[in-house]
């Protein structure tokens, strides 16, 4: 990539090695990491120690994705983990040091077989609902309340990878699979709202594109902005469903309609020779993404809401395959990036980058 003058910081302070691949991660609170590895194991690591301090084994597949919550009186968070074919609860303010697969609190069958892996669980802001896709293309959603899955009643033509759902919208979600397709669902109804088929990559002149925009990884800002990468290696981001200010004022204003699918309202931009494989949002709404190889990019819009124009500023670039082969999943928060993968050697690797501007 073109070389540019960094307008962040970040510098490597802990890389943590695990015996298998990582897989998937996420923020208990601030000062815990929960990371699953694709041997069906967990470890919730206490960042200012970076020691281990509860975790979960054999549970017979991998981790393809957790989401935590608080329970009242807990100080652990609970956590939902997308394991195979299964959605497992597991409440980790336990006594208990290691829970196996008999300490779940709620199991819920959701592949429609052994083969139909989940591959992606989100849980919307009151925790209501999680949502879930699979290796079979469906995207569905548990109401947690009563255990009753819905499914939506179009699916992806192949894999879908992921599943978000959309802030302040009630009953809206997200999707997007290997089909290159993105999906807007009310999973009320189950119907689809809007769709975009990713535009295929223009090839060089006298070569052909070497990879489908299968879509790789998403994220959703909490303004509405969605982002999607590719395994061409572009950056596609939605501006339609962004909520826009008030004229006059600083108070941003919601669409009766969320047009976050919109071609005419989306940015595409190359941004690598590889799959884009992980990415996410911050509070600020930079978005983080990640190529399969390691190469960490910073992106900051700039939208001018008088003239439409739209810019897309690169903050932070960094290399990180120092000690990872191989990026699996991506997590950040304010201050932190962390990432997780495998190394040349197959084990399963973190690393973890805190902004120091």
């Amino acid at each position: 990539m073109d070389s540019f003058a960094p307008i962040e910081t970040f510098t490597l302070v802990k890389t943590l090695e695990t015996p298998s691949h990582i897989s998937s991660l996420a923020f208990g609170h601030a000062g815990h990491l929960f990371a699953g590895s694709d041997d069906g194991s967990v470890r919730v690591y206490d960042l200012s120690s970076f020691k281990v301090v509860r975790a979960i084994r054999g549970l017979g597949a991998e981790v393809s994705s957790i989401v935590c919550f608080k329970r009242p009186g807990s100080e652990l968070r609970d956590a939902w983990l997308g394991c195979g074919k299964q959605a497992l609860s597991f409440q980790l303010d336990t006594p208990k040091m290691i829970q196996t697969l008999e300490d779940a609190s709620s199991i819920i069958e959701l592949g429609e077989s052994a083969e139909d892996i989940l591959n992606e669980l989100s849980l919307n802001i009151t925790k209501s609902h999680l949502a879930f896709s699979t290796d079979s293309g469906v995207v569905g959603v548990v109401d947690l309340s009563t255990k009753v899955v819905s499914r939506m009643k179009t699916r992806h033509e192949s894999v879908c990878g992921s599943v978000k759902f959309i802030p302040d919208r009630s009953r809206e979600i997200v999707s997007g699979g290997y089909d290159t397709a993105l999906l807007h669902f009310d999973f009320e109804q189950g119907s689809v709202l809007s769709s975009l088929k990713m535009p295929a990559p223009e090839a060089a002149a006298g070569n052909m594109a070497l990879a489908p925009p299968f879509i790789m990884s998403s994220s959703i800002s909490s303004a509405g902005l969605l982002a999607a990468g590719t395994a061409d290696g572009r950056l596609w981001i939605g501006l339609g469903g962004r909520k826009r200010l008030s004229p006059g004022t600083t108070k941003k204003k919601r669409t009766k309609q969320w047009d976050g699918l919109k071609q005419e309202e989306a940015l595409i931009v190359k941004i690598a020779e590889g799959p884009v494989v992980a990415m996410s949002f911050d509070e600020s709404g930079v978005l983080t993404v990640s190529t399969l190889l390691g190469m960490l990019t910073r992106f900051k819009l700039k939208i001018d809401d008088e003239d439409g124009s739209v810019g897309l500023d690169k903050t932070w670039h960094q290399d990180s395959r120092t000690s990872i082969e191989k990026v699996n999943t991506l997590l950040v928060d304010d201050k932190r990036i962390i990432v997780g993968g495998l190394t040349a050697k197959g084990k399963g690797v973190i690393e973890i980058w805190r902004q120091s501007n």
